[in-house]
């Protein structure tokens, strides 16, 4: 989606123009230019930040991209200073996942404003310090890095929306303590976001841990297989739709105000229980009077319950067990009154009782 720059198209009317108002003119004739379009709203530009697991190849990416051009977001330009490289399907590469690099170099040496003033991204979706957990450099040393990029993000832009992720899990051959680790450094970042997030700039915490498993979801202990690209990707997709949505639309653009309000109620379903977990279900329902191309739903289960799997949607769950599931790519456009189901399984506590969730949803406002 990188636009190519190119002379303009308006110098080369008005020079058609002038030429024919030049020959109509002696014949007593004038001629009137029509009145030219606006130009087309810029696309918000999302920048893939990080080391090898977001750029070497990185694939999560082309997996994202292409879930949420599915979904309707069409307007949006992944940038960054680095091409793609490959990954087999067709997708907006660019990308700032260098190979090798320690968020903590990236702060000391002052590598990110360079980066940003090239690419000017609204939005940044980033999963850094792997390299840094694996060098065994201390979590308070590895966030006060994640302290320095944010400053330089917002001096960019002081709109910025930052996600930060949980890192995957880790467990290569050559550091045995590196699992722990990871987990040790996890346990901090939701912490600092709530000290660092802002109104204005927020900090959204996105775990890609939980679920994660380096034994079938890596091909080396570290780096994302193709069935971990589809996992992250399942990850980063609800938090950045929901970015995607609050960033204010350019005047006459998508979003703008008017019309009915998207509405949707989501209705809960006990379908069967057994001894530690059960089979639910929630109902989505489009209650607005607009067709809605997508919805999320967010599940609430009572008395430690967590959900474990899902189907007929995308999973997220949050530290708490608070679960975000959005709408596959075949089920999220509703008509006024229309429907989608999508269903779970959830583990629960011996002691939990009858199975129950506070359920709510919200349907994405239709583009244009």
């Amino acid at each position: 989606m990188r636009r190519t720059p190119h002379s303009s198209p308006h110098l080369r009317v008005m020079s058609v123009l002038g030429l024919l108002a030049a020959l109509l003119l002696p014949l007593g004739m004038t001629f009137t230019p029509r009145a030219t379009a606006a130009p087309a709203a810029d696309p918000v530009r999302v920048m893939p930040l990080g080391d090898s697991i977001t750029g070497s190849p990185g694939c999560w990416r082309a997996v994202l991209w292409n879930r949420l051009v599915d979904s309707g977001y069409t307007d949006i330009d992944f940038v960054g200073t680095l091409p793609p490289q490959g990954c087999g399907q067709a997708h907006d590469g660019d990308n700032e996942g260098h190979g090798g690099e320690l968020v903590t170099t990236v702060a000391d040496q002052n590598l990110l404003p360079g980066r940003l003033a090239s690419t000017r991204p609204d939005i940044v979706v980033m999963h850094f310090g792997t390299n840094d957990v694996w060098s065994s450099i201390s979590p308070d040393r590895i966030l006060a890095a994640y302290t320095t990029l944010v400053a330089q993000m917002r001096a960019s832009n002081p709109d910025m929306r930052i996600l930060v992720a949980q890192l995957i899990p880790m467990n290569p051959s050559s550091c045995a303590a590196c699992a722990q680790r990871v987990v040790d450094f996890n346990a901090r970042i939701p912490g600092w976001a709530r000290a660092t997030g802002t109104d204005r700039s927020p900090v959204t915490v996105v775990d890609q841990w939980t679920g994660f498993s380096t034994a079938t979801d890596t091909y080396d202990g570290v780096h994302p297989d193709a069935s971990g690209d589809d996992k992250i990707a399942a990850r980063w997709f609800p938090p950045l739709a929901a970015a995607l949505d609050a960033v204010p639309p350019d005047p006459g653009g998508p979003g703008d105000p008017g019309g009915d309000p998207v509405a949707c109620t989501a209705r809960f379903r006990a379908v069967s229980t057994w001894q530690g977990g059960y089979q639910g279900e929630v109902t989505v329902t489009n209650t607005s009077a607009s067709a809605v191309p997508g919805w999320t739903a967010t599940v609430v289960p009572a008395n430690g319950a967590r959900l474990t799997q899902v189907w007929n949607g995308a999973l997220t769950t949050a530290a708490d067990g608070t679960a975000t599931v959005t709408n596959a790519a075949w089920n999220g456009a509703l008509a006024p009154g229309a429907s989608a189901t999508f269903g779970f399984v959830a583990s629960a506590p011996a002691t939990a009782g009858t199975p129950a969730a506070a359920v709510t949803c919200a349907g994405r406002a239709p583009a244009g």
